[in-house]
């Protein structure tokens, strides 16, 4: 297929799924209170018509845009204060609409079951403002047997993948704040559906490494409303370690170096009455890449938080 480009994307907590925002991610400067849960029902909708080939952005002669939606199932426990423990799921549907208003088939399907931890190892308080440190741990795997290689229709990357994470916050008495995160995502293996493939060089196999990838994220953000609204803006940061470039007239394929530039905006209600039950929504777009679409993804979820066991510390 001419001039073609994979759709996969992040996951929230970026780990080469989709991008979702939720209510305590292992991603922010937010802990779930002790014997504490929160749910999350997510929907998003990406799209793309431009994509960068190597370092050249094209426009996708064949096909005139393709899309992305995605439905997922997440949660978030307290463990203890300063442990918490993370759950997702993902079911994902693709498919293209074309010049002359047709479609190609896309897939659908679940897609990796992600689970994470993420522990307080700091929280300073000073006399203007509060300073916490986190890390965090996480692992994902399909659980279906999709086709990884199937460009620009696969749901996913295929392989186990497991992301270590620092991050860094500091909230003003005035409700601004500030984080910054940096990490590395180890990528495995994943097997396509053919016994050859080029990667500067020739490999008789169906086995594709997957190429890992350094993450790095600066957001500033505001509370609102006696801590009932907090809003975002994000500059997210991905680069492989290593990979190929997608050849001209080819398909891309897992084993490519991509590299992704992206900005975005979040925000989060919390409802007083009834309590626990909050909305979340967010956008964010690819501005810069390599073997990258020109991604715009829109987002938007419920969530419902509530204390699963009576606790007194």
């Amino acid at each position: 297929m001419k001039e073609s480009f994979r759709a996969f994307f992040f996951l929230c907590w970026g780990l080469g799924m989709s991008h979702i925002s939720w209510a305590q991610m292992p991603t922010d400067g937010l802990m779930m209170a002790k014997g504490e849960i929160c749910f999350l029902l997510n929907f998003e909708y990406g799209e793309f018509d431009h994509y960068w080939e190597g370092e050249t952005l094209r426009k996708n002669g064949t096909i005139a845009k393709v899309q992305r939606r995605t439905a997922m199932v997440m949660a978030a426990y307290g463990i203890t204060k300063k442990l918490d423990v993370y759950a997702g799921l993902p079911y994902v549907s693709t498919n293209s609409t074309t010049p002359n208003g047709g479609k190609f088939a896309g897939t659908s399907g679940m897609q990796d079951l992600a689970l994470g931890l993420k522990y307080e190892a700091l929280r300073l308080k000073r006399d203007k403002g509060e300073l916490t440190a986190f890390g965090s741990v996480l692992f994902s795997t399909p659980v279906s047997n999709y086709l990884s290689d199937y460009q620009p229709y696969s749901i996913g990357i295929g392989a186990p993948q497991i992301a270590w994470r620092g991050i860094v916050e500091y909230e003003w008495n005035n409700g601004f704040y500030a984080r910054g995160l940096g990490g590395y995502i180890w990528k495995g293996y994943t097997e396509a559906e053919r016994e050859y493939y080029y990667n500067d060089g020739s490999y008789f196999t169906s086995w594709m490494d997957v190429p890992s990838a350094w993450t790095y994220e600066a957001v500033v953000g505001k509370w609102f409303m006696s801590k009932s609204l907090r809003t975002e803006f994000s500059y997210n940061s991905s680069r492989s370690t290593s990979g190929d470039d997608i050849r001209a007239y080819n398909a891309p394929q897992p084993t490519n170096r991509v590299n992704m530039d992206r900005i975005g905006v979040f925000a989060q209600y919390f409802f007083n009455n009834p309590k626990g039950l909050g909305l979340v929504a967010s956008y964010s777009r690819v501005i810069n890449g390599r073997n990258a679409p020109e991604l715009s993804v829109f987002s938007a979820g419920v969530t419902y938080q509530f204390g699963l066991f009576s606790t007194k510390n």
